[in-house]
């Protein structure tokens, strides 16, 4: 009897510290998802981190979007400590489907490589956007696993992400972008070394081939001296 007791018990959560996810205790799946759940907190911190160090007008752009979630009750499950009562649309779901949806565009619309590489810079933005996908999949599954949300709430919101995520997208691009350069001469602008390197089609290779000349002729020029 005590037996049959023990195995119809619900399993006991615990949840990462700061943060008060639940996974069930002694599952180690339940644990891994509980960090993946995490993951579209950390996009907003990484989106906040480029903002402050990178100041680009295009990355204000989605990141004033991440954070605007649409909530509405949600039922009470078997958590201890849910604080919130917002479950349909999963605003997790919502939040990572929009930051993939945007960047898929973003990679294949808006990046153009400048070298002749052209194999490469399609091979590694298909590697980068299946890795993308496969975290938008783990993470709308571990809501429905760790018991946050149903399906319909996962799959509600990511409909509701990819399509903020494509519609802000095209605001961005054909709204947005034509005036980034009068707002980027602003004088508050200026002042907070706000740009804008909307028609720089590969912003990294961009910023590698002038730091790398940069270098060189800070070097050319202290050897100068030295000599």
């Amino acid at each position: 009897m005590a037996l049959e007791e023990q195995c119809s018990a619900p399993p006991r959560w615990r949840s990462i510290s700061l943060t008060h996810v639940e996974f069930p205790e002694d599952d180690l799946t339940g644990h891994l998802l509980a960090y993946i759940s995490l993951i579209p907190i950390a996009i907003l911190v990484g989106f906040v981190t480029l903002i402050v160090f990178k100041r680009e007008l295009h990355t204000v752009s989605p990141a004033h979007v991440l954070d605007k979630v649409v909530v509405l009750e949600r039922a009470q499950w078997a958590h201890t400590t849910v604080h919130t009562e917002y479950g349909m649309p999963s605003s997790h779901s919502q939040l990572i489907w929009f930051f993939v949806v945007y960047f898929f565009l973003f990679l294949y619309l808006r990046m153009h490589q400048t070298n002749n590489a052209r194999c490469v810079d399609l091979l590694w933005r298909h590697i980068l956007s299946i890795i993308l996908l496969g975290i938008a999949l783990s993470v709308s599954y571990s809501r429905v696993y760790l018991l946050y949300h149903t399906w319909s709430q996962v799959f509600y919101g990511g409909v509701a992400g990819s399509t903020i995520g494509i519609i802000w997208f095209f605001i961005t691009q054909e709204v947005l972008t034509p005036i980034f350069p009068k707002i980027a001469a602003w004088p508050i602008s200026e002042y907070f070394l706000v740009r804008d390197t909307s028609l720089i089609p590969n912003i990294l290779w961009f910023e590698y081939t002038v730091t790398r000349s940069e270098a060189r002729n800070r070097q050319r020029k202290l050897g100068t001296k030295v000599q």
